[in-house]
């Protein structure tokens, strides 16, 4: 594995293997440069290169004595340790916080769960769907009159979830250097969904703000925030919300003239969009991409995972790596001085663990 670069260069982290936010939690932090050693279970092999970049990884057999010897020697000079069992797991294996932070009081120890570590269904099995159905996102999003429509994973195992335990790791961190303390982070995603919601339950007196499906500005109701379909089948979205970026879709797309009139009238929205559908199906997605993409109509084409590779802003951006033949997602946020970087992974976590016990 190459040198880590980045603003968390030095930081160390133990990371317990598991699905979903967790592992997306500790390529955040590693491609920022912090040193992760990730705890396998013995056999394991890697089931998502890109998620699971950047890791010392160490075999360990949690249910032995040796592995939990192992464990704790690990956990007792590392910064921060990541785990998503259920409530519980960790102190049947005598690895639960208040051993590790006897051991070591300056460890920031993150719990990653659906549900969160306590309340009726901390104990029950669940996963993002489930998450965020309790939270109002789900209900949000779809069509009317049909049932919700789940948003991939990505607004509660990750939006939700590791986003916000990645943000209290670091929080907890700040915190460390004024009190010397490490302390646990309890990451729950229906408390993360729920904060994502915060914007909509402050508005949700405004009408035109509604998450009630079909009747939301933002959810897909107004005819200038939504996709169209284009004659070659494929899609373009439209954010057009703005008087001033209406009117310039308006014009650069040739729409009839009445639509100029009572944009923000929910009456009208209907209508107008069965007016737009028509428009935007007399061209091709390129043939509109010509017209629109980089003028302030708020306009962009709706593309596949495949070729947003490809698009020519995600290029400039380089917001895709090539690795060792395999395609990456570039690490995110980008900083001026301390870059971080995709990096390789290697089982040498046993090694890495021991340069830490000799550092220290």
């Amino acid at each position: 594995m190459s040198n880590a670069s980045g603003p968390l260069s030095g930081l160390r982290v133990l990371e317990f293997s598991g699905i979903g936010p967790g592992p997306h939690v500790a390529m955040l932090l590693a491609d920022l440069g912090a040193e992760v050693v990730r705890i396998d279970r013995p056999g394991a092999g890697v089931s998502n290169p890109v998620v699971e970049r950047a890791r010392h990884r160490m075999a360990v057999d949690l249910k032995s004595e040796e592995g939990r010897v192992a464990v704790r020697a690990a956990a007792a000079r590392a910064d921060v340790l990541i785990e998503g069992f259920r409530p519980g797991v960790m102190e049947r294996l005598g690895l639960g916080p208040e051993v590790l932070l006897e051991a070591n009081p300056r460890l920031v120890y993150a719990r990653m769960t659906g549900w969160g570590q306590e309340g009726p269904l901390a104990q029950a099995a669940g996963h993002d769907i489930n998450y965020i159905a309790i939270t109002g996102a789900l209900a949000a999003v779809g069509k009317p009159h049909e049932p919700a429509t789940p948003p991939q994973n990505l607004v509660g195992d990750f939006g939700g979830g590791s986003m916000y335990c990645a943000f209290g790791i670091m929080a907890a961190l700040y915190e460390r250097e004024r009190s010397g303390k490490g302390q646990v982070v309890d990451a729950a995603i229906v408390d993360g969904a729920t904060s994502l919601m915060s914007f909509f339950f402050g508005v949700r007196q405004m009408p035109h703000l509604s998450t009630e499906r079909g009747k939301g500005m933002l959810g897909g109701a107004a005819h200038f925030y939504r996709c169209f379909k284009c004659a070659d089948g494929k899609e373009i979205s439209l954010g057009s919300i703005e008087p001033q970026f209406y009117a310039e879709m308006l014009a650069r797309a040739g729409a009839p003239e009445e639509l100029a009139q009572g944009q923000m009238n929910p009456a009208n929205w209907d209508d107008y969009a069965e007016k737009l559908a028509a428009l935007f199906l007399t061209k091709t997605q390129a043939e509109w991409c010509e017209l629109l993409e980089g003028t302030d109509a708020c306009f962009a084409p709706v593309l596949g995972i495949e070729e947003a590779r490809e698009h020519p802003h995600m290029k400039a951006r380089g917001a895709y790596v090539e690795h060792d033949g395999i395609w990456h997602t570039a690490p995110a946020p980008r900083f001026s001085r301390t870059p971080g970087a995709v990096r390789s992974s290697a089982d040498d976590g046993a090694d890495v663990v021991a340069s830490w016990k000799a550092a220290s």
